[in-house]
Order: C-alpha cells, then sequence, then structure tokens
C-alpha cells in the first residue's frame, strides 16, 4: 500500500511520501534511544509543562487537523473536530495526573528486612507505535501521552493512507517543547516494521489494529522477548432487554453503529434484542439508520461519510452479500450507489445464522446485525458467541439484569445504558482475539514502566 493521502470521498490522489530507507529507520531509533539517555531524568512538572503547550496548540488548531483528517481517512468534520478535542483532553489528564500514577509505592520495611523499601516505576526507553487511520490522531495520542509522561520516547509507524496526520504528530509535540526525538513519526511500510521491533534499542510495542498485524507484530516481540500492548478490533455487543427506554436506545444504537462511518473498533456492531422489545426497536432503529445523510463529509449536514478505503467497502459488501445470498433479510440499505468515492449506505440485516461469516467477522463499516433472543441467557449466550471480546452495551432497568451482564458479557468494557466509548479516567482494552494490555487511566501509564523493587539495607 502506497504512503499517500487518498481523499476517499472521491477516490483522488491528494499527496505522496516516500517511506524511509534502512539507514533512515536506522537512524531515527538512534536518535530516540540517546534522547532517551537524557529524557527519562526530566521531571514530571517539567514533561507536564510540554504536554500542556501540546493540548493548547492542538486546541488552537482542531480545525485546521479536522480537515486533514478528513480528507485523509473520510470521517465527518464535527467528529474529527470532536477528536482533536479529545487528544487534548487526553494530554491534560496525564499532564495532572502522571505523577501520582507512577508515584514510589512504598511497603513494610520492617517485614523484608530493610531500613525502607518501595516499588518504582521507571520508563523502559523507546516504544514503538504501530497505529491504524480510523482515529488518526487520538489512537496515537492515547499511547503518545502517557508515554511520554512516563518518561518513555515513542516512534509512530502510522497507518499509509494518514500520513499527513502522523507528521502533524510528531511537528506538534517539537514545537510544545518536548525535546528532540522524544516523539517521531516513521513514515515506513508494513514490511519494514520487523526491521525497527528487532532492533535491541527498542524496548516494547503497542498495535492497535487487525487481528493479523497483532499476531505478526506479537509474533516478533515475543521471539525478542519484549513487551506488547494490542488491541484487535472487535464484534460488539449491543444487547436490548424490555425493561429499556426503546426510544432512547435505537438512538444510541444508530449512532454507536455509524460512528465514524461504522468504522470503530468499539462500534456496535451487532444487535441482540428480546423478543417482547423486537417489534418496536427494530421499527425504530430502521426507521432511524434511513434517515441518515450519506454524502461529502466536509458538508456539516452529513451524517455517513465515506469508508476509508476502497478495500475496506468490498470487504463489507463480500460480507453482507454473502449473507443475503444464504438467506438473510436486508431491512434497509445493503447495496452502494454508483459515483465517486467508497460509500456503503446505513445497512441492517437479520434473519443471520450461524454458517454466514458475519455471524463470526468484524463488520467494518456501517452494517448492522439484528438478532432476536428469548431471555437472557439466549442473550448472553448470542453476545458472547464471537472470538473478539472488545466491548459491549446493555439496556435494561433491572437491576438483576444489568449485574449479570456486568459480570457474564466477555468484553473488557461494559457499558449499562449507554454508549461504549473511552474516557482516559478508564482502562481500555480487550480479552479474547481483541487482544491484552490496557491503555488510558493509570493502568495505561504503567504499562511501559519497570516496576523495579528497590530495598535499600
Amino acid at each position: 500500500m502506497p504512503i499517500a493521502t487518498i481523499n476517499p470521498a472521491t477516490g483522488e490522489t491528494l499527496k505522496t511520501f516516500d517511506a524511509l530507507t534502512s539507514e533512515q529507520i536506522e537512524a531515527a531509533i538512534g536518535r530516540g534511544h540517546e534522547r532517551w539517555l537524557t529524557y527519562r531524568r526530566t521531571t514530571f512538572a517539567e514533561r507536564a509543562g510540554w504536554m500542556r503547550a501540546a493540548a493548547e496548540l492542538l486546541d488552537a488548531e482542531k480545525d485546521d487537523i479536522a480537515r486533514t483528517m478528513t480528507a485523509e481517512m473520510g470521517k465527518t468534520l464535527a467528529s474529527a473536530a470532536a477528536e482533536a478535542a479529545k487528544c487534548a483532553k487526553g494530554m491534560r489528564f496525564y499532564a495532572e495526573n502522571a505523577a501520582h500514577f507512577l508515584a514510589d509505592e512504598p511497603v513494610d520495611a520492617a517485614a523484608v528486612g530493610a531500613s525502607k523499601a518501595y516499588g518504582s516505576y521507571q520508563s523502559l526507553g523507546v516504544v514503538l507505535a504501530v497505529m491504524p487511520w480510523n482515529f488518526p490522531l487520538w489512537q496515537v495520542v492515547r499511547f503518545a501521552a502517557p508515554a511520554l509522561m512516563a518518561g518513555n520516547v515513542g516512534l509512530l509507524k502510522h497507518a499509509s493512507n494518514v500520513p499527513q496526520s502522523a507528521l502533524y504528530l510528531e511537528d506538534l509535540f517539537v514545537r510544545a517543547g518536548f525535546p528532540s526525538g522524544c516523539f517521531q513519526t516513521l513514515l515506513i511500510g508494513s514490511k519494514q516494521v520487523e526491521q525497527v521491533l528487532r532492533d535491541p534499542r527498542v524496548a516494547a510495542a503497542t498495535l492497535t489494529g487487525s487481528e493479523p498485524a497483532g499476531r505478526s507484530v506479537a509474533a516478533i516481540c515475543g521471539d525478542e522477548v519484549k513487551k506488547t500492548v494490542m488491541e484487535l478490533g472487535g464484534s460488539d455487543a449491543f444487547v436490548v432487554m424490555p425493561s429499556a427506554d426503546l426510544e432512547k436506545a435505537a438512538s444510541v444504537a444508530v449512532t454507536a453503529r455509524v460512528q465514524n462511518n461504522g468504522q470503530s473498533c468499539i462500534a456496535a456492531k451487532r444487535f441482540i434484542v428480546h423478543t417482547d422489545a423486537f417489534a418496536e426497536f427494530s421499527r425504530l432503529f430502521v426507521e432511524k439508520m434511513k434517515a441518515l445523510k450519506v454524502g461529502d463529509p466536509m458538508d456539516p449536514a452529513t451524517n455517513v461519510g465515506p469508508l476509508a478505503t476502497e478495500q475496506g467497502r468490498t470487504d463489507v459488501e463480500e460480507l453482507v452479500d454473502e449473507a443475503v445470498k444464504s438467506g438473510a433479510t436486508v431491512l434497509c440499505g445493503g447495496s452502494r450507489a454508483e459515483g465517486p468515492g467508497w460509500f456503503y449506505p446505513p445497512t441492517v440485516i437479520t434473519d443471520i445464522t450461524t454458517e454466514m461469516r458475519i455471524y463470526l467477522e468484524e463488520v467494518f463499516g456501517p452494517v448492522a446485525s439484528l438478532y432476536r433472543v428469548d431471555d437472557l441467557d439466549a442473550a448472553l449466550s448470542v453476545a458472547n458467541a464471537t472470538s473478539f471480546g472488545l466491548g459491549s452495551n446493555a439496556w435494561t432497568t433491572d437491576p438483576d439484569e444489568q449485574a449479570r451482564f456486568a459480570v457474564e458479557l466477555e468484553a473488557g468494557n461494559v457499558f449499562i445504558n449507554g454508549m461504549t466509548t473511552s474516557y482516559p479516567e478508564l482502562p481500555f482494552g480487550g480479552i479474547k482475539r481483541s487482544g491484552y494490555g490496557r491503555e488510558l487511566s493509570a493502568h495505561g501509564i504503567r504499562e511501559f514502566c519497570n516496576l523495579k523493587s528497590v530495598w535499600v539495607g
């Protein structure tokens, strides 16, 4: 895949970039390692000052970078601006809390025969982040903000279709005052990642992306015995029980499915509805999906823009077409309109069986799978019948049902009567084939630290 900005609304190539050579990659790793040797000695106060400055710059420039994100991957302009604002919030969160999160943890010195004993969180060094295109800034910032505040330095291998967003982030941190080399963007292809991972000066890696990409990076890092954090997508359940506010649930369901044009790992994808609520919920849901405006993502009136890549649209089409040929029913959407750009309409399908690919595979586009179940046990069974385990939603006002969903939904995140999203304050990550490790909160900043035991006699 070329490193290029290709407008998904038109298919036009706007700008291309050359990949770094092996020698340039080597030099970048060297700069990062040399910088870490001094940067790790900076204080939390110094790092926090630079991080707050980055947040201020991002707030001031959010409209400009929003247009860049929209041009590169097709998210609506409003959602791009909101993403930039969320990044600034995340930066401030770690600027304010890193010192507390990474404070020394004293233990009972007498119990271990010491005059003083404690656990100390210390940076690891150079960390490689392999990031996806769907949230060009937020996916990176939720790694970069805690990593830099912990005293690590970062190398970014971003998706090849968002190079301008990637370069903006490096420039942002430099202009904010971070020492040169603290955060570098590597414009490289996927085949060049192994060179970075196998370099002994690279201490760890984090990846958000597809399961095959995660397997590849994790395998290399396993061979090198390097720490990794993986977030590999999901096929989130959205369960609706009879006691739910169906009007609100249906409205949130639409947003949960088509957010980011349906291209979000934590977007609700499988809508599992109790039979007593099925008729009314499905009516409301389909009605609201049909009302969405698909079009130019730069137009403020647009609700759903194009998919980010042509191949992405093809993948969505194949899953829907295969399901329909096998007996699934399309309630709305289901076929793309002719014309330029990689658009696909908001779609709802039902009558899905276990033999269909769509039953098990993640659909990365604005397509909702609708299931009818007879009771709570059946809802949990369908919800958990996937290899993924990232996020989940349950809609019920029954306290006993809420308690069961909180415990028995197999996911890293359970949201009850609300849409799954990520907050700096909450740990974020998955189980099963959605990955391992956690981002955000205190847990996220500690992932790439050495928890060193210190004993003083």
